[in-house]
């Protein structure tokens, strides 16, 4: 394992802890998480990190109308926030996300084409939401991650999961599609990998999500979040500004030709971010042998400040 600390930037004073449960709103900076009470997050920032966890332990982090609709307000308000830098997003207690609630799904058999449509759209742009986040995002992945869980999975940047996570794309055996969250799966696994598990609906170990992509890195439990602290460190060396045209180039870029228009497009980007203020100084600071800005500016992040699962 990796030495304890991650980054050469001086250690920042810890910065006020901010947490959204039942007794009240999260404001970040200037932006309010949500007016009313913030009832199935528990929302955390520290040293420029994030940390969102799904927080329905009791169900296993399962998802309905309520958590869609806060948890999209919340990413929204942490992507406008200048002092946030990452977003871990995580589950309270045994699970990552155990997928749609079963209250939630009483209440939407009933449901008519469309109230079931306003309700799926809903979902769907939450997970544009995440999925189209600036900043960088990791899930911390551990116990049981089924359906939607497994696009919440998908749509993060970064997925790091416990060896014991187990996964499923169970909406078959409900004679349902996972129809939202399956451009997102689609490309982190491919069409041929998810032809097979959004068919069979069988459930598969961590081993296998990391074998087929779902995951980017697989350690013990008690090493979760030693593993995250890693990436966060090595997060914080990096430019904001890059990072987020980073995300944006991949996403432009990502199953298109390499044709001329691509080829010019890189080209003026490119040129664009040398230009740029924070392009000048990183390349001065490359120079110089010093760190950049940004970095001296950022905490540092270690094993004795891990993102832990409320």
């Amino acid at each position: 394992m990796a030495s304890r600390r991650t980054t050469q930037a001086p250690r920042a004073p810890a910065r006020a802890t901010t947490r959204a449960r039942s007794k009240g709103a999260t404001r970040v900076g200037h932006e309010q998480v949500r007016r009313d009470a913030c009832t199935t997050l528990a929302i955390e920032i520290r040293n420029a990190i994030a940390r969102v966890a799904l927080d329905r332990p009791d169900v296993h982090n399962a998802f309905d109308e309520r958590l869609i609709a806060e948890l999209t307000d919340a990413l929204t308000a942490l992507d406008r926030a200048p002092e946030v830098r990452a977003v871990v997003l995580l589950g309270a207690g045994r699970s990552f996300c155990a997928g749609a609630d079963l209250n939630w799904m009483r209440r939407t058999a009933s449901y008519g084409k469309q109230e079931n449509l306003a309700d799926a759209r809903a979902l769907a742009r939450l997970l544009a939401r995440l999925a189209g986040l600036s900043k960088p995002t990791i899930a911390r992945v551990h116990g049981n991650v089924f359906g939607g869980g497994v696009g919440l999975v998908a749509c993060c940047d970064i997925a790091i999961g416990a060896q014991d996570a187990v996964f499923a794309l169970s909406e078959a055996k409900l004679g349902l599609v996972p129809a939202t969250i399956g451009p997102y799966v689609v490309e982190a696994i491919g069409a041929r990998q998810a032809r097979r598990y959004f068919v069979t609906a069988e459930r598969f170990t961590a081993a296998e999500a990391y074998r087929i992509g779902l995951l980017h890195d697989m350690v013990p439990l008690e090493q979760l979040d030693t593993r995250i602290n890693e990436v966060l460190g090595a997060l914080l060396l990096a430019g904001p500004r890059a990072q987020a045209e980073a995300k944006s180039l991949v996403r432009r870029i990502a199953h298109r030709p390499i044709d001329a228009k691509v080829i010019e497009a890189t080209a003026q980007h490119i040129a664009t971010l040398r230009a740029s203020a924070e392009g000048r100084e990183g390349i001065a600071a490359f120079l110089g042998k010093r760190p950049a800005a940004w970095v001296r500016a950022a905490p540092a992040v270690d094993d004795d400040d891990p993102p832990r699962s409320p």
